[in-house]
């Protein structure tokens, strides 16, 4: 929006035509998605030793997975304060990356604590 001075001296508000766009910080933004992506890490490896040391099998350690990712989820847009537009371009960066890419490192580490814990 542009602002303009008339002759007595009030100021008007006047739109160019073009809506504004909002801008983003590469490097903010990409610092930000890396929070993401360490914070799903840690929290799939903790999981999936948390699933193997309760002996979860099956489907449930799978359903244990998607609501530690979940809560994982809500507590990154709390820490943005709900203000997801702020800090990334859209809801599904913090929804839905890498919600499905860490599931290996569940798994690897649900396996190991479980083998530790009740095979060995």
């Amino acid at each position: 929006m542009a602002v303009h001075d008339d002759v007595n001296g009030s100021i008007e508000k006047t739109s160019s035509g073009m809506d504004e766009l909002p801008t983003f910080n590469v490097e903010n933004l990409q610092s930000n998605m890396k929070v993401i992506y360490y914070s799903r890490t840690f929290l799939s490896i903790i999981g999936g030793a948390i699933a193997g040391i309760l002996g979860l099998t099956g489907l449930t350690g799978f359903i244990f997975y998607f609501v530690v990712m979940a809560i994982t989820s809500v507590a990154l847009a709390a820490k943005a304060r709900f203000s997801i537009h702020s800090y990334f371009d859209s809801w599904n960066r913090i929804i839905f990356d890498g919600f499905l890419g860490e599931l290996m490192s569940f798994v690897l580490f649900w396996t190991f604590a479980y083998d530790i814990v009740h095979i060995f």
